[in-house]
């Protein structure tokens, strides 16, 4: 007896699989064959296909380390303080502190829900819905992809500033200024060789690179005793501390701008310290019991790098000396100078070597992230060569994404010899893309999927909604801050590139949207197919 073969049904073939990595949901797998992550990832519509060895100290430390809330007050601590002054800088990172916690929780409870790698772009389609999920997905797929990629480049050039700044506090016979252009082909240089070697490491085994993640978090806990513990004893002994007054009440204004916008523009630095805590959920395949240990790892690390930074900011008002010292300091890193003047000429070699270290390690584990996000977008058959980029190793590691990210990051700074504009235009748009991301998560889930995925395992139960909404409004609001000038009035020279350049991400992001077949990236019909599942489930 003949069986006659039926033709799949058009609402089958709209969820079926593109390419091998995603999962079939019209097949019977044996589920006695897989652990429960395999089966959830599964039930999202992925295979795994990446290792899944990690737990949550290194989901914790993909977040915490990928932060480096030290490096980035320390970094970025002469423009916060120009901005409103002392009085406006502590004040504002506390406000940004209350409202990270916030944003972070409605990501690790989205997180709790979709653990899989790429997250964030992927949490955005799923938020989007059925109508615009494909839409959120594209274009955050660009966001993030970009911020990440940025990120990495930008922290290279932050570290080879450290260690260029010696040239200045040896007296070394060699220029430091940004406009010659060989103190940029050094500049570059320098970065491309920190880029290797923190790029390196990513292709280290999963096994070895818990490892990485240890000593990573193990520098930056260094550093900010060092800081709290060395530098004030330092002062002390050197040209002493600023007053109480001083640092809670005086106010300033180096930006020109209006004196309300101005003290605004003091969240310009408090915003971009503490962004970036999604990494957790850039490697939830990688990680056991993902659904609740990446949750807790993203909200435990906002927590733990806001903390540990407020403290070091007071610290920082106290010990360093007055505007028209700091802005007279002639290195590219100003801080090197404050440790020479401080810590004496070995003391502060030590010092500089650790933010280096601590750089060097920020980056390594931001290129884990940045890596994971590459290559669950290729899975999705976006990027060209697609299949060759989210092929793994035999060590269940996506090392062709990795070289990916490498080129690209490689490339980036290239844009260094250009001008000095160049480089600084591109990584001022670092993190704008992942605010917005979350802004349009959060919109998402607040107007469009408000019902969905409500029990997550870590869930914020009544308090959803209202933090939901609060996360919108609060990253719209920093949005427009990272897209304001930060010198007033505006010439080309302080002309803020960052919305242009998100501008034409986004004009990217809807390029491929239109372009791209629904068949081949984030059909609507599978994206569905998840609110479906979790539905039945419930």
């Amino acid at each position: 007896m003949s069986v006659t073969k039926q033709r799949p049904s058009a609402a089958d073939r709209d969820i079926a699989p593109s390419n091998a990595l995603q999962s079939d949901f019209n097949a019977n797998d044996d589920g006695d064959s897989m652990d429960a992550d395999e089966r959830y990832l599964r039930a999202l519509g992925y295979k795994q296909s990446l290792h899944r060895q990690w737990k949550f100290f290194e989901s914790f430390a993909a977040s915490f380390a990928a932060l480096y809330s030290v490096g980035g007050i320390r970094t970025t601590f002469t423009i916060g303080v120009g901005a409103g002054g002392p009085a406006a800088y502590w004040s504002s990172y506390v406000i940004t502190c209350v409202f990270v916690f916030i944003t972070a929780a409605v990501l690790a409870e989205v997180c709790s829900a979709l653990p899989a790698a790429g997250s964030i772009y992927f949490w955005a389609a799923e938020s989007g819905g059925r109508r615009y999920g494909r839409l959120f997905g594209f274009i955050v797929a660009w966001w993030s992809t970009t911020a990440w990629t940025t990120f990495v480049a930008s922290n290279c050039q932050a570290a080879a500033n450290f260690l260029l700044s010696e040239i200045t506090v040896f007296g070394l016979n060699f220029p430091t200024d940004p406009t010659d252009i060989r103190f940029r082909a050094v500049q570059w240089i320098v970065s491309e060789g920190i880029l290797f070697l923190a790029i390196g490491m990513n292709y280290m085994d999963p096994k070895t690179y818990k490892t990485i993640f240890r000593v990573a978090v193990g520098i930056i806990l260094l550093d900010f005793v060092l800081n709290m513990v060395w530098l004030p004893i330092a002062v002390s002994r050197s040209y002493g501390f600023q007053d109480a007054k001083y640092v809670f009440t005086q106010t300033f204004n180096e930006t020109g701008a209006p004196p309300v916008w101005n003290w605004m523009l003091s969240f310009y630095v408090t915003a971009g310290i503490l962004v970036g805590f999604e990494a957790s959920g850039h490697i939830s395949e990688e990680t056991q019991n993902a659904s609740v240990v990446a949750a807790r790892g993203i909200w435990w690390s906002a927590v733990a790098s806001a903390l540990i930074g407020f403290p070091l900011v007071i610290l920082f008002l106290f010990c360093l000396p007055n505007l028209d010292t700091l802005y007279s300091l002639g290195a590219p890193q100003p801080f090197v100078e404050i440790y020479a003047l401080t810590l004496g000429q070995g003391g502060h070699v030590f010092m500089n070597v650790i933010c280096i270290i601590g750089l060097i390690f920020n980056t390594t584990v931001a290129g884990v992230a940045s890596s994971r996000l590459i290559w669950a977008v290729a899975r999705d058959g976006v990027l060209p060569f697609s299949g060759w980029i989210s092929q793994v190793s035999a060590k269940k590691e996506p090392r062709n994404a990795i070289i990916v990210m490498h080129v690209v990051a490689s490339l980036l700074l290239c844009t260094i010899l250009a001008s000095p504009v160049a480089f600084t235009s591109l990584v001022s748009a670092a993190g704008v893309p992942t605010i917005t991301a979350y802004a349009l998560i959060a919109f998402g889930r607040f107007f469009l999927t408000p019902r969905k995925f409500q029990h997550s395992p870590w869930s914020l139960g009544k308090w959803s909604r209202p933090f939901t909404f609060i996360a919108l409004v609060w990253n719209l609001y920093l949005a427009a801050v990272l897209f304001s000038p930060l010198y007033f009035p505006v010439t080309g020279a302080t002309f803020n590139y960052s919305p242009v350049i998100f501008a034409a991400i986004t004009l990217f992001g809807l390029l491929t949207y239109w372009l791209t077949p629904e068949e081949k990236w984030l059909p609507a019909a599978r994206l569905g197919k998840v609110h479906q599942l979790e539905a039945e489930y419930e």
